[in-house]
């Protein structure tokens, strides 16, 4: 297996390349500025889709690691539109925070504040802020990590609220997406805003944004990784009662390293020690939903025995971090193997050798899941670019 590390990684080199001059390519909005807000599968843009903070944020932060590797300044160019895209667009001036969508030319369209974007803005503009010192950039990624502190931080109970209105007022409907349960709390937005946290923690080693890493880390060991079964658990009321029962096989791999990868950054060596040991008991709880071909399914309702038998784009490219993250831990080579087979499922299936980038997923039979977007609100260069710079970085 081991004779096969050369060419993964540059196989990976080559994706790599590949994703970001789809996304220079294809999705640039040349009339209103910034990128659209929908590509389908045959590469048409959709000019007057919504534009989500979430598909500018991820876009700012693939194009900013991908140039941190590349030193293609190209890329930087494109990292540098998506800032002053978040910057002029996404940011509210007059109550803070981050917009969740704007029309096609930039106005305002949902002004609520979904946590989850908030730290993925935090993600990207911290991302950034490493190839472009710009204490602008910096101030902007810390007000917004005041602010999650601020009104999303449940101080008497622990962990962190959903969503909010544009004033900070609460909300009825909390909801990330239509799929997801109207709960308060959720795994979800808890690792995106660890994995934030941790990003800007390498660029503003602050006390308090430290303590808060370690609580999250704590908060996944207390409430989100189940004691008994190791997968995740979902979602919480307020109070950290648990609702609904699915497993989420994309979520459970991407935690396993992330998590560890998060306690690394702050290097805190007993939630390293902690983390590895969780990583590894995850990602031998995830091989549940590896199917013999190497893909990984996409959810189980424990409760009905309900498998959703589709195998989306993320959730492999997780996979190829998760499990080769799993053989660094134990030097076990099964591990490997299966990082290496989840890329080669990407290649058979996932990847569009014709048109480029990857589609959004296959179903039970392969064949590609039709009406689902190339580039869009969700699918974004995100989980795919970090998947190549991943296996580079650890084969390296």
């Amino acid at each position: 297996m081991k004779a096969d590390l050369s060419v993964y990684k540059k196989e990976a080199e080559e994706e790599l390349l590949s994703i970001l001059l789809y996304w220079m390519k294809y999705t640039i909005d040349e009339k209103h500025g910034g990128f659209y807000g929908k590509v389908d599968n045959d590469n048409n843009p959709y000019t007057e889709s919504p534009k989500g903070s979430v598909l500018n944020s991820r876009i700012l932060w693939a194009f900013s690691a991908g140039y941190t590797h590349t030193k293609n300044q190209e890329h930087l160019l494109i990292a540098q539109r998506a800032c002053d895209y978040i910057i002029d667009h996404f940011i509210d001036e007059e109550y803070g925070g981050v917009y969740w969508s704007v029309d096609c030319k930039g106005e305002v369209l949902n002004d609520r504040k979904q946590i989850y974007g908030l730290a993925f803005c935090i993600y990207g503009l911290s991302e950034y802020y490493k190839v472009v010192p710009d204490t602008k950039i910096l101030d902007t990624a810390i007000h917004i990590f005041n602010l999650i502190e601020q009104y999303s931080f449940d101080k008497k109970r622990n962990g962190y609220y959903e969503a909010f209105s544009r004033e900070w007022r609460p909300l009825a409907d909390l909801r990330l997406s239509q799929k997801d349960a109207n709960e308060k709390k959720t795994m979800n937005t808890h690792l995106h805003i660890i994995e934030a946290y941790a990003n800007l923690y390498e660029v503003w080693p602050n006390h308090l944004l430290k303590s808060q890493i370690e609580n999250l880390l704590e908060v996944f060991l207390k409430y989100f990784i189940n004691s008994k079964s190791a997968h995740l658990n979902l979602f919480f009321d307020e109070g950290w009662n648990q609702k609904l029962n699915i497993i989420s096989y994309g979520h459970d791999i991407e935690a396993a390293w992330l998590l560890q990868n998060c306690a690394e950054k702050i290097n805190n060596q007993k939630m390293i020690g902690e983390m590895k040991q969780a990583a590894t008991e995850i990602t031998n709880a995830v091989l549940e939903g590896l199917d013999a071909d190497g893909g990984l399914w996409y959810e189980l309702d424990t409760d009905s025995n309900h498998l959703i038998s589709e195998k989306h784009s993320w959730a492999q490219a997780e996979a190829m971090i998760g499990f080769m993250n799993a053989y660094h831990i134990s030097n076990d080579e099964s591990y490997l193997e299966k990082s290496f087979n989840s890329w080669q499922f990407i290649k058979q299936h996932i990847k569009d050798n014709e048109k480029g980038e990857w589609f959004w997923g296959v179903n039970a039979d392969n064949s590609v899941m039709q009406d689902q977007d190339k580039a869009g609100f969700w699918k974004c260069p995100y989980h795919n670019t970090r998947a190549c710079l991943e296996i580079i970085k650890r084969i390296s």
